[in-house]
């Protein structure tokens, strides 16, 4: 069960770290993508400091569980919120890209809640 626990987090950090780096660079395609589901473009910034701390509260989790789960959970919050963002702005199509952030986030706060 550790070994799980440890691969899927760190893992789900290294995913999640990519889906930061993509936001920081703030390519137009991501700025487009966002505004047509809603959200201003002065939040991406904002949204892509809460996925680096929750990626960094995963790998701090190895050593520290208390903060592992509480990173993932805010992780499986963070990943729902862009699901429903992206469903109230109907744009079906993109519903599976926060999908295996979402997936290995609540895979973390299981292992990590039972590691």
């Amino acid at each position: 069960m550790h070994t799980a626990y440890v691969t899927v987090t760190i893992v789900a950090a290294v995913v999640i770290f990519g889906a930061t780096v993509v936001d920081i660079v703030n390519p137009e395609w991501v700025r487009g993508n966002m505004r047509s589901y809603g959200v201003p473009d002065w939040a991406l910034m904002p949204l892509a400091a809460i996925k680096a701390a929750g990626a960094l509260g995963l790998l701090a989790g190895l050593v520290f569980s208390a903060i592992g789960l509480a990173a993932a959970v805010g992780l499986v919050l963070y990943f729902v919120g862009a699901v429903i963002t992206i469903v109230r702005a109907r744009w079906y199509a993109h519903l599976p890209y926060p999908m295996p952030c979402l997936v290995l986030a609540s895979a973390a706060a299981c292992l990590s809640a039972l590691a």
